[in-house]
């Protein structure tokens, strides 16, 4: 017998109730009693594209096996669909227009520089509707640096977001003169947006329960806003938390968050506040967010002037090898090992594994403070000197993170990891010459350097060189093919060689799609 206010399905309800704990397991998704008929539809869906022709035998064969990565997100990527439209959520596009963009346009006038995220964008209808909104409200648009981030799961969503086609009923709830302005009319009665709009979005493949952000490697820190919205009600509670966290590191000190509001069961991290505006309820970030962080409790500082705890002169910080202080990505050792240290007590660290623990944290005003004074005592090697140059591009100090990246090339010439880390910090500036001139140095110098020759492919693509940048992908391929897939690579922010294999794929496809 069903209980009231819950629809029948036709998967047997102890099997789903196995399903739904295992989605929670492997993925994050939450799917309560009261949802588990959208869980058999999205399942359905699903099992198409795995070969099944029902709900049941595809979750009995999901709940079988170990599976890849790839396939688990197929999963998620059914089971999340939202629905979207062009101007969704109104109040909160018009809080963006009135009282958001004004006021970040004041605070940013000196560098014109803005970069917002759409994290599940879904096909595109958001960051879209946003890029029209920054065209009404900026007059001097062409006079910014305008950066608009649209990320997903789903890379069918993904590929047709980047096409910028729509139907009809993209625009069921658009104002008026929308569509006759921005969208060009097709032979077979589509909509295409226009260039001028479609040019301010950049689309991602990016998983929000998994992946590593805020990461200058993927664009995602240092934003000014961030839209997230109808994608945190899938998350079990603790998800959810995890990735609130995350995005609210991934903002600029006084950035804004976008989620909707049955979302705010969600318990906020410290850092964001929360602000009711006009017809909506959004999260800012304090303008002094490393305190707030609860890892801060737990990690002394090391206060300019103070003895580098009880080391020798001569020893520690950039006077030499540091084999207590690995790297940030030592293959055996995970980048929060020098957070445990100092959270267990178990030796007093030298000034590099304390920045590199509170840069773990998301505390990165506190990293450059630390990395700031070693160096200021002559105590900074190149390990030092990009960090440093880190943690100034993720809090948007974009001049101060060359500054101190072109430093850490100075240092040690030949490191070709440095020379892609400028190149991630020009390419984020906006020199696009200066980040293509570095990519080449740093292949020169690692010819195997697959980061290097995916972000050369993208650069290149960018200029309309897809032939280009469809070598420098398969050369990325290639490279990484002789890689395990769970290993992280050097210099990306925990990213996988697996995980960068597939975003190269995605990047392919779409370009065959072009």
């Amino acid at each position: 017998m069903v209980e009231a206010g819950v629809s029948a399905t036709t998967v047997p309800e102890a099997l789903l109730e196995e399903f739904g704990q295992f989605l929670v397991e492997r993925v994050g998704l939450h799917f309560p009693r009261e949802r588990w008929r959208d869980l058999e539809r999205g399942v359905r869906a699903a099992a198409q594209e795995f070969g099944y022709s029902d709900a049941e035998p595809c979750i009995r064969w999901l709940l079988a096996a170990p599976h890849s990565r790839r396939e688990i997100e197929i999963l998620a990527s059914h089971l999340t669909v939202g629905e979207t439209y062009f101007f969704r959520e109104p109040e909160s596009l018009r809080a963006l227009e009135a009282q958001v963009l004004p006021e970040l346009m004041r605070a940013r006038a000196a560098g014109r520089r803005l970069r917002i995220w759409s994290a599940g964008c879904s096909t595109g209808e958001e960051p879209y509707s946003i890029a029209i909104v920054l065209g009404r409200a900026i007059p001097d648009l062409p006079d910014w640096n305008i950066s608009i981030l649209a990320t997903d799961i789903n890379p069918h969503a993904l590929r047709k977001a980047s096409q910028g086609l729509y139907g009809q009923w993209s625009f069921r709830d658009a104002p008026a003169g929308i569509r006759e302005t921005h969208f060009a009319k097709t032979k077979d009665g589509r909509f295409r947006i226009a260039e001028r709009i479609r040019s301010m979005v950049t689309f991602g493949y990016l998983n929000l329960a998994e992946d590593a952000y805020p990461c200058v490697e993927t664009g995602t820190n240092a934003m000014d806003i961030v839209f997230c919205r109808n994608v945190l009600m899938y998350f079990e509670p603790a998800h959810g938390r995890r990735v609130l966290a995350k995005l609210g590191r991934s903002l600029m000190s006084d950035g804004w968050l976008f989620v909707n509001p049955v979302e705010l069961s969600h318990t906020a991290p410290p850092q964001l506040a929360t602000v009711n505006l006009p017809g909506t309820i959004v999260y800012r970030k304090a303008a002094r967010t490393a305190s707030a962080e609860p890892e801060a409790v737990a990690l002394p500082i090391w206060h300019p002037g103070a003895p580098v705890f009880g080391q020798a002169p001569g020893e520690g910080f950039g006077s030499g090898p540091l084999p207590e202080c690995p790297p940030l990505h030592h293959p055996e050792i995970p980048f929060g090992h020098a957070k445990e240290q100092v959270e267990a007590g178990v030796s007093a660290p030298n000034p590099y594994a304390q920045a590199a623990a509170m840069y773990a944290a998301g505390r990165y005003p506190e990293a450059a403070e630390t990395l700031r004074a070693a160096i200021a005592q002559g105590a900074g090697d190149a390990r030092a000197l990009a960090l440093l140059a880190r943690s100034c591009a993720n809090q948007g100090e974009l001049g101060e993170a060359a500054n101190w990246c072109s430093r850490a090339v100075a240092a040690d010439k030949l490191n070709p990891g440095w020379h892609y880390l400028l190149a991630t910090i020009a390419q984020e500036h906006g020199a696009a010459e200066e980040a293509l001139a570095a990519l080449r140095r740093a292949l020169y110098l690692d010819p195997d350097h697959a980061l290097a020759h995916f972000a050369l492919g993208n650069l290149i693509r960018r200029q309309g060189r897809l032939k280009d940048s469809e070598r420098h992908y398969r050369n990325a391929l290639a490279i990484l093919r002789g890689c395990a897939p769970e290993q992280v690579l050097p210099e990306s922010e925990g990213i996988t060689a697996g995980r960068l294999a597939e975003i190269i794929r995605f990047s392919l496809s779409r370009g065959a799609a072009a």
